[in-house]
Parts: structure tokens; sequence; C-alpha cells
């Protein structure tokens, strides 16, 4: 199958390996948007996303500057699934907003290969109706927790308590238009990209 500008969602669960697979698509020429970075600039200070996180969740979340302090209020959601549906219910219509708006620009512009959206949210953002073909992540459970602990510097309980916190991977798998089984080597896994940018955009060599 031969798309120009088709749009494909990365996601997966937390330490899957989401952003190395994005970045060897861009690497080949997709466009990538990621939304993490935009859940960074919607809590830019000055922002009303900011200013209602703030009164939802008190002055600690924020830094000296005034920026959002991300680890202080991930400390919070991740301990407490209400924390984190309010966290989703302030940030999620304004994340939406702005990558809609961004990948159907992309989607417009000519000579664009393949249109990426990373989003460790995909599904449980309802973000699967801006994309048309998803792209699952998996890992096996115990690499995860080792990867995990040694990214974040967690112990094996906060690390397991993040990665419990999230939509189970199996739920994400049913859900996938494509799996890329991130396990082994980061050569084993860009290799699987090459087969899927193949399949996607029909050039062997990208970039």
């Amino acid at each position: 199958m031969t798309v120009n500008n088709l749009i494909l969602g990365i996601t997966g669960n937390i330490a899957s390996g989401k952003s190395l697979l994005a970045g060897a698509f861009a690497r080949k020429g997709a466009a990538v948007i990621d939304a993490d970075q935009l859940a960074r600039e919607v809590v830019a200070p000055g922002g009303p996303v900011l200013r209602q996180l703030v009164e939802s969740f008190g002055a600690e979340i924020l830094r000296a500057n005034g920026e959002l302090d991300r680890e202080r209020l991930g400390q919070i959601i991740f301990a407490a699934a209400a924390a984190r549906k309010e966290l989703n219910r302030l940030t999620h219509p304004a994340i939406a907003e702005l990558a809609g708006r961004r990948l159907q620009q992309l989607k417009r512009t000519p000579g664009v290969p393949l249109v990426v959206y990373e989003a460790p949210l995909l599904f449980e953002a309802g973000a699967e109706k801006r994309v048309d073909l998803v792209l699952v992540v998996s890992i096996d459970p115990r690499v995860q927790l080792q990867r995990l602990m040694d990214r974040d510097q967690l112990d094996e309980i906060a690390a397991q308590t993040r990665i419990e916190a999230q939509m189970s991977q199996q739920e994400k798998l049913a859900r996938a238009d494509f799996v890329i089984n991130n396990s082994g080597s980061v050569a084993e896994a860009l290799r699987q990209v090459d087969d899927l940018w193949v399949q996607l955009v029909g050039d062997p060599h990208g970039g």
C-alpha cells in the first residue's frame, strides 16, 4: 500500500520505545508530531491550562520560574486514578485542538511521505480518530520494567506503579493495525521499522 500523507499513530506503554521508533521514521523522511511536546506547549506559563492545573493540584506543581514541574505532577497523578482523570480532563481538549490543526496541515503538505503522531495516550484520549492507522510498540513486561527503572531511576515498586496506571498492553495490541516488538535490540526494532516503511510508503531507502 503506497499512500502519501498517511497519518500513522504510534503508541504503546511506558518505556516501550515509542520515541526510538518515531525517530527512525523521522530519519526516513516522515514528519513527526510528538504529543508530549504538544502537552508541554499547552501548559506554558501564562496560559489558561496551567492556571487550571494549579487550581486543581496546588502551587506545588510549579517550579520557581513559574513553569510546570512535570516530575512533581507525575508523582501526584501516578499515585491516584482520580488525579490522572482530572489531568486528562484539563489537558486533553487543548492537546486535541493543537494536534488536529498540525496533523491536518501536514496531511495537506505536498512531498510528505508519511505523517507520524507519537502519542502515549492515543487510545485513552480518543486520539485514534485523528490518525489513519495505528502502530503499537509492544515489549516484554520484564524488559519494560527494567528499562523503566534504569531510564527514570525508579525502584521496582515505583516503576510497577507507573506501568499499572496505564491501559494494559494487551488492550492496545487488540486495537492495533501494526505491531513492532521492541523487546530485543535496537537493530531488531529498526529492521521492523524498515519493513513497515516499505509497506506504507513503498520506498525501501527512505530519506
